[in-house]
């Protein structure tokens, strides 16, 4: 209990740090159409916090080793808040775009820095505890975020200004506790192809994770406008996508940890091909429909990514963990860049149901993809511990490392 408790500035900026950057995704696309944006704008924004994102899980582990971790902290907060007070002084799609790079950046920086000062303090006894501790913050968090949009209003500088003080206001819980700050770790090589040799289905499996994903969360708000939510309304419908895939992921980790991880994913493939179906039945069904089918459709899709890596680490040596984790990050950020635009660009072409038809197909291939790799190989004799693996920084697998013990 100590040990949290000396946490406890770590993971109020956590908190933050994920209702600022959590809320200003889907505050741009309402602001968007606000503001006449296309479809296709508005997706080029969620694409470009992702490539954001990507250039500060790379950059950020050489900042802290050459700054160290409050100063890192610090420049990448005043990125984010900067995008953020720039919104409603510049009123264009691109220079918005630029932005998102920023808030992008803002929070892979800061979730590098904090996991380091994790990785720093936890010892083997408290690393599970502070773990957990650290996951329910963060999904806390991100709930808390799709819901502050409901009191935002679209294309209006205070809400932007709010999301700025909060961004401004991570700062403070880090950069003033009396904790003495760790040494910086060795930032882990990028090796993509590390994940491809171990697990191509894994490799896959994080791209179609991110497909959902970044589609659902940086889209959504587009199709809640197209099938008439209110704002309100599209605050709980991103809300209850973050709460079913929350409460998914033990049961799956269960199951992942007692049969075999392929026939998990493909399952879960498939359940998310019939939770899309649904989710698009459901928008001439009313509101608390939609809300429902928006929870399952989270249960279905959220934990892929969790049960993907797993896989993958079935097949890496204990050495290899760390690389393998960030090179599975990199093809997360692969996918996730790519998704929000191409499906913005089909709902544009075909309106709002086309979002869910480019899910399905994705979770389509890699079903086909997964039976082809059970004939490939069998499966693995010594199998790791299912952990739930958030998608914060390519040091998040120093954190799971241990975790992750042979069964």
């Amino acid at each position: 209990m100590r040990l949290l408790i000396s946490f406890a500035a770590l993971f109020l900026s956590v908190i933050l740090l994920q209702l600022s950057s959590g809320g200003v995704g889907p505050l741009d696309a309402l602001s968007g159409l606000a503001l006449d944006f296309s479809r296709q704008q508005v997706g080029l924004l969620g694409s470009a916090h992702f490539l954001g994102f990507f250039i500060g899980c790379w950059w950020a582990p050489r900042l802290m080793g050459s700054v160290g971790h409050a100063r890192a902290f610090a420049a990448f907060t005043a990125a984010g808040a900067i995008g953020l007070l720039a919104h409603m002084v510049v009123i264009d799609p691109y220079a918005w775009a630029l932005m998102r790079v920023a808030s992008g950046l803002c929070v892979a920086g800061c979730y590098t820095v904090i996991e380091a000062w994790l990785q720093a303090k936890v010892t083997n006894e408290t690393r599970g505890r502070t773990m957990g501790v650290y996951r329910v913050v963060d999904m806390t968090g991100s709930l808390a975020a799709q819901l502050i949009i409901s009191v935002l209003e679209p294309a209006s500088y205070i809400s932007y200004n709010i999301l700025a003080i909060l961004c401004c206001a991570a700062l403070l819980p880090l950069t003033l506790t009396t904790a003495r700050q760790p040494t910086t770790p060795a930032s882990p090589r990028l090796r993509p192809g590390l994940a491809t040799a171990r697990s191509p289905l894994a490799a896959a499996g994080v791209i179609v994770a991110a497909l959902s994903s970044a589609s659902f969360r940086m889209i959504g708000p587009v199709y809640g406008q197209e099938v008439g939510l209110s704002a309100g309304q599209i605050a709980y419908f991103l809300a209850a996508f973050v709460l079913g895939g929350a409460l998914a992921q033990y049961p799956v980790g269960w199951i992942a940890d007692k049969y075999d991880r392929r026939s998990v994913l493909i399952w879960l493939s498939v359940a998310a091909i019939a939770s899309s179906a649904v989710t698009v039945a459901a928008s001439g069904l009313g509101s608390a429909a939609i809300m429902l089918s928006a929870g399952v459709f989270g249960a279905t899709t959220f934990p892929i990514y969790s049960v993907a890596a797993a896989h993958a680490h079935d097949f890496a040596s204990d050495e290899e963990r760390v690389e393998l984790s960030a090179a599975l990050m990199f093809y997360f950020a692969l996918g996730a860049i790519a998704a929000p635009y191409l499906a913005s660009y089909l709902i544009e072409l075909y309106g709002p149901d086309a979002m869910f038809m480019l899910i399905a197909a994705g979770h389509a291939l890699l079903v086909i993809f997964g039976f082809t790799r059970m004939r490939a190989r069998p499966a693995p004799e010594r199998r790791t511990r299912y952990v739930w693996a958030p998608r914060t920084s390519f040091l998040i697998g120093l954190l799971t490392r241990r975790n992750r013990s042979g069964k």
